[in-house]
């Protein structure tokens, strides 16, 4: 598969995001076992998580260690997967979320998150949400000591603002890798923040691609230019929409999430999509 680059790493052009895979609604382990086998099998070498994808309140990090030990069983050589887990969102276990971005917390929660990973290092550590309670510089000051420490080797940030975004870049010294923001067909109010990471040459990986799990098997029903493009190339809606995110910017790495072998087989073909100038502007 086509590569792009998160700091100084080759990743695959299109990432594998977990969440759906330990939510509610999950599909059963031996399923999303296959899915992540499915995904690396087609090169697939980057993988979203988080400590907060899980559906019970004892199970936290549920989708790390799903993650951990489906690459472990694998088989093949993994030694250029990169794992992007996150800190900072909760999930009390009755399906709404909470924020906590105290340095304090952040230490503790990238400390587990690496024991659930396994490995010397987490390969990217992005904050998860701004907390409102919390001076920004000092959860990004949080980050940035545990890049300094070794217990991260690089250093993200998620549900940014431009000026969040030059923030985390002035604390990391020059060192913030990426920006994971939704982006979709159908949410594009991320514009800015994605153009400022291209200015600045960090990876932009959008969340939600496909438009969110409840939506993405719709895309084309509610987006009627991508199926349009995607009948003329015999292609799905889905692989439209992740090719137009990739024609954004050599910066963007989406990262769609899948709980079918089938469904991941589908997205990755997005990666060797060149679309038109016509049909860009047929997709807007």
């Amino acid at each position: 598969m086509k590569t792009r680059r998160i700091a100084d790493l080759d990743v695959s052009a299109i990432g594998l995001g977990g969440m759906p895979m330990s939510i509610e609604g999950r599909p059963d382990e031996a399923r999303s076992i296959a899915t992540v086998h499915a995904a690396l099998d087609e090169g697939v070498t980057l993988f979203d998580t988080a400590d907060a994808y899980h559906r019970d309140a004892t199970e936290v990090g549920h989708n790390e260690s799903l993650f951990a030990k489906a690459i472990a069983s694998w088989g093949g050589d993994t030694t250029n997967v990169l794992v992007a887990t996150k800190g900072g969102h909760l999930r009390p276990g009755d399906g709404s979320w909470t924020i906590d971005g105290r340095p304090e917390y952040l230490t503790q929660a990238a400390e587990a998150s690496l024991r659930r990973l396994g490995g010397d290092a987490i390969g990217l550590y992005q904050f998860h949400r701004p907390d409102p309670n919390v001076a920004y510089e000092d959860s990004i000051g949080a980050i940035r000591d545990l890049l300094d420490a070794g217990t991260i080797r690089l250093a993200g940030i998620s549900n940014a603002n431009p000026e969040q975004i030059r923030l985390a870049q002035e604390i990391l010294g020059g060192r913030l890798a990426s920006v994971q923001n939704q982006f979709s067909p159908n949410f594009r109010s991320s514009e800015p923040e994605l153009a400022l990471a291209d200015e600045l040459g960090i990876a932009f990986l959008p969340w939600s691609p496909l438009g969110g799990i409840s939506s993405a098997a719709a895309l084309g029903e509610r987006f009627a230019p991508f199926q349009a493009v995607a009948d003329a190339r015999g292609l799905t809606p889905q692989v439209i929409a992740l090719a137009w995110h990739l024609s954004k910017s050599p910066h963007v790495i989406p990262i769609p999430g899948a709980t079918r072998p089938e469904s991941i087989r589908n997205s990755v073909q997005a990666a060797d999509v060149s679309l038109s100038a016509e049909e860009l502007a047929t997709l807007g």
